[in-house]
C-alpha cells in the first residue's frame, strides 16, 4: 500500500492519502516472548487433554505447574492460538412454543402473609465437569426456602417433586409465580397446580435469589457449598422443617479459592494492613 521508493509522493503524503499514521507504517510487530511461547505450548497440550478448560481453569492449571499467570493473560494466549472451551451452555428458562402462557397476577398486589404467593426458579451450579440444575420454591412473604431439588437434566420431574414436597409440608399458596421456562409450563406441573386449586402467574420470579445461590454454590468440586447455602436460606423464622433434596449431600463449606490461593478480598486486606504499617513506621 505504501511505496517507500515512489518518485513523486513522499511517505508522509502517502500515509495521509490512505489515512494512517507514519508510526503505523514504521512499526515492526513484536513477536511473543520465549516465556509466552512456552506457555502457549503448555496451554495447547493441556487443551488436548481437557478441551472444556476456559481461561480461569487454564490459569489454575498453569499455576499448579509453577507458572505465575493470571486469567487475563491465559485468555489472551488462548485467543492467540485460537482455542475456545467446548462445553454445553445451560439454558434454564427456555419457553416451550406449544405451552399455554398465563397472565401476571402480582401487579399492585400487597404480599403480607405466608402462603399468599410462592415463587420458583431454576438455576445451574457449575461442577468440575458439566452442571447440576437447582430448583427452589420460596415463600415471598417470609423469604423462606420451602423445598429444593437437584438434577443433572432439565426435565420437569425434579420441579414437580419439589412442588409436591412443599405442598405436603407447608400447605398450598393462593398464587404460584414462576418464569416461562418449559419445566414450569409443562402439562405435569400446571395440572398439579390446577388440581391443588393454585392460580398460576408467570414472570421472572426468583431470579435474584437463584443468581446469588449460583454464585454461592460455585464450588465446582462438590456440593458442600450448595448444601450450606440452601440450609442457611431455609433455616429462617417460620413454620415447618427444612425441605431438602433427594440427593444426600454432606454439610460444611470452604472459603478457600478454587486454586487454594488467597482470594481478592484477602489480598485487599493485606494491602491495607501493609499501608497502615508503613504509615505508622514513617510517621514522625
Amino acid at each position: 500500500m505504501i511505496d517507500p521508493g515512489h518518485k513523486r509522493l513522499s511517505i508522509v503524503r502517502q500515509c495521509e492519502l490512505v489515512s494512517i499514521s507514519r508510526a503505523s507504517f514504521y512499526r515492526q510487530p513484536a513477536g511473543e516472548s520465549e516465556e509466552n511461547l512456552e506457555l502457549m505450548r503448555l496451554i495447547d497440550e493441556a487443551f488436548l487433554e481437557a478441551p472444556w478448560y476456559g481461561a480461569r481453569q487454564m490459569a489454575r492449571h498453569l499455576r499448579r505447574l509453577g507458572w505465575c499467570i493470571g486469567r487475563k493473560r491465559a485468555r489472551r494466549l488462548m485467543r492467540k492460538i485460537g482455542l475456545a472451551p467446548i462445553y454445553q451452555a445451560p439454558k434454564t428458562s427456555a419457553p416451550h412454543p406449544q405451552h399455554k402462557i398465563y397472565p401476571y397476577l402480582l401487579r399492585h398486589l400487597t404480599i403480607e402473609r405466608p402462603n399468599q404467593v410462592w415463587c420458583a426458579d431454576v438455576t445451574y451450579i457449575p461442577m468440575q465437569r458439566g452442571f447440576l440444575y437447582l430448583v427452589a420454591i420460596m415463600d415471598w412473604a417470609s423469604r423462606k426456602v420451602l423445598a429444593w431439588r437437584l438434577s443433572n437434566t432439565m426435565e420437569a420431574d425434579f420441579c414437580v417433586a419439589a412442588l409436591e414436597e412443599a405442598i405436603a409440608t407447608h400447605g398450598k399458596p393462593d398464587i404460584f409465580n414462576t418464569d416461562q421456562g418449559s419445566q414450569f409450563t409443562s402439562f405435569t406441573f400446571t395440572n398439579m397446580l390446577k388440581d391443588a386449586g393454585i392460580r398460576s402467574a408467570w414472570t421472572a420470579a426468583a431470579a435474584g435469589w437463584t443468581t446469588s445461590s449460583s454464585s454461592d454454590c460455585g464450588d465446582r468440586s462438590n456440593t458442600n457449598a450448595c448444601s450450606s447455602t440452601l440450609s442457611r436460606r431455609a433455616a429462617r423464622p417460620g413454620s415447618g422443617s427444612v425441605a431438602g433434596s433427594a440427593t444426600t449431600m454432606p454439610t460444611g463449606r470452604t472459603h478457600r479459592s478454587p486454586a487454594g490461593r488467597p482470594t481478592r478480598s484477602m489480598l485487599s486486606n493485606c494491602k491495607r494492613r501493609n499501608w497502615r504499617r508503613n504509615r505508622t513506621q514513617n510517621s514522625p
